[in-house]
């Protein structure tokens, strides 16, 4: 099992909308892309100077399995959402 974990930190100028739009879809891509085994989303409820805005943790069989999610054009129309909206991102993938 791989884990990826993603923490994204939105730009100054986003607004609510385009957060919650970014929310929603990322929380849609398990129902697109069958290499998905497990997928979270939620939004930071703290909100401390070190938080990042939004956080994704998921899990794949391997990865392949998350190398092919990755070029997968649901996930690639989200990351274009991520990258007008988002201006820090950062990840760690891990094997349990």
């Amino acid at each position: 099992m791989l884990t990826h974990v993603v923490l994204f930190k939105f730009k100054p100028e986003t607004t609510a909308a385009q957060a919650v739009e970014l929310e929603t879809r990322l929380k849609g891509l398990p129902a697109l892309i069958a290499e998905i085994r497990e997928f979270r989303v939620g939004a930071d409820v703290v909100r401390s100077e070190r938080s990042f805005d939004l956080a994704l943790v998921s899990a794949f069989d391997d990865l392949a399995a998350m190398q092919r999610y990755q070029v997968h054009p649901a996930h690639q129309e989200v990351v274009a959402l991520v990258k007008a909206c988002c201006g820090g991102v950062v990840a760690v993938d891990f094997s349990e």
